[in-house]
């Protein structure tokens, strides 16, 4: 169980280094001065390779977390109120990635009307989504 512990815990610190990183490649993308197509193209081409690597990393992530879950039975039972809060978490990191490729394809697609603002704000969701995640799993407050 140690052994998928730690698996565990690499798969998610790799999928939050993607999580953490895409949302600056939309800074950078929104801030293209208009007419640097070899500039857009590049940062484009960069935002999807990641995008495709961090989802690959988020796949064994979430399996194995699963299967400390229901496999050893991690967080299951009377007083885990705290498991609850991190699979609703967790729950939402998912919907954070699935948005990030939704912005992708609006920001290749040339539909995105996003300042560089909203992008900087929206790369701290991930930062207080681990941050919460974390302190659930170790702290257990309920």
């Amino acid at each position: 169980m140690l052994w998928i512990k730690a698996f565990h815990i690499v798969f998610i610190a790799s999928w939050f280094a993607g999580l953490f990183y895409l949302p600056r490649i939309f800074v950078n993308l929104a801030m293209v001065p208009s007419g640097s197509d070899a500039e857009r193209a590049r940062l484009l081409l960069m935002a999807r390779k990641l995008l495709r690597f961090t989802t690959l990393l988020a796949v064994p992530a979430l399996g194995l977390g699963l299967y400390l879950w229901l496999g050893y039975g991690i967080g299951r039972g009377p007083g885990n109120g705290w498991m609850h809060a991190k699979l609703a978490l967790v729950l939402l990191a998912i919907g954070y990635h699935h948005g990030c490729s939704v912005m992708l394809r609006k920001l290749e697609a040339g539909l995105s009307q996003r300042s560089h603002v909203f992008f900087r704000w929206f790369n701290e969701i991930p930062v207080l989504l681990l941050t919460a995640i974390v302190v659930l799993v170790v702290v257990k407050p309920f």
